[in-house]
């Protein structure tokens, strides 16, 4: 071990591209000399469940998902919780193919910290049964390439020759808090009653929030006042379910003709 101090409770700096240097082990050794000889009289696993992965895949098409991470308790090293969320941040504007090599990655990397084997499990909507889904058409999958990553109510279209009453939604929506530019994450709904809006250039114009600096009910507020002036919807919802942050989540709904929305978690929350 080195003489350098953990980044919990340190100002730190957040990495958004791959990065597993931020990794922190702390040797168990440390805390188990005072009640334990070298031989464990136990085994055991450390479970963790990690609620905000994204990365960019095909495209820079934004990817989401829940990792699940063991830590067996015979590794040498624990791994301080501070740097796995660094770590972990590292990943959102990172590119990777594919789900799979994005849990290959960060197992190689927390083994090589832990000092043993580390096992992960990736998992992305759809393959989890304990989530509640948003109502609607989900937009995530569709075929794009993203090339803006600044705000841009002219990324918005709409059909005003086809009037329709639709749901849409996604779970890529991130932005960035304005006062640690740590990234905010979330689902995102739409409710809306008018002309067709273009699904491909809505989740162009989610995605253009993701390096974007405000609070998560400013970020909801400015969606909806440029979605009604780029598309005039008759009637118009937008509701998000953020993640967790410290424990908190915070689901900003705004809306010019529904009352109160239901408060289901969402498959991250």
């Amino acid at each position: 071990m080195t003489d350098a101090k953990p980044p919990l409770g340190q100002e730190t700096d957040y990495p958004s591209q791959y990065d597993p240097s931020v990794l922190f082990p702390i040797a168990r050794s440390e805390s188990r000399a005072a009640f334990v000889d070298a031989k464990l009289p136990f085994d055991g696993v450390d479970i963790w469940n990690a609620w905000e992965l994204t990365w960019l895949g095909v495209g820079n098409r934004p990817e989401v998902a829940t990792v699940e991470v063991r830590v067996p308790a015979s590794s040498p090293n624990l791994i301080e919780s501070k740097s796995l969320k660094l770590y972990l941040n590292s990943y959102s504007m990172s590119t990777f193919k594919s789900s799979s090599d994005v849990a290959t990655s960060i197992a190689n990397d927390l083994t090589a910290s832990a000092g043993a084997k580390v096992a992960v499990r990736v998992a992305k909507v759809g393959e989890r049964n304990d989530i509640h889904r948003l109502p609607g058409q989900c937009l995530d999958e569709l075929d794009v390439t993203i090339s803006r990553w600044d705000v841009e109510p002219g990324l918005l279209r709409a059909d005003a020759e086809t009037i329709v009453q639709e749901e849409l939604y996604t779970d890529l929506l991130r932005s960035l808090c304005p006062v640690t530019s740590q990234p905010d994450i979330g689902s995102l709904a739409i409710h809306y009653h008018g002309p067709k809006i273009d699904p491909r250039s809505l989740l162009k114009y989610v995605v253009s929030f993701r390096e974007h600096n405000d609070f998560h009910e400013a970020c909801i507020e400015r969606m909806f006042v440029d979605i009604e002036a780029q598309c005039q919807p008759e009637k118009l919802s937008v509701y998000a379910r953020y993640q967790r942050r410290g424990g908190i989540d915070i689901n900003p709904f705004r809306s010019n003709f529904e009352t109160q929305p239901r408060n289901l978690r969402t498959w991250r929350q």
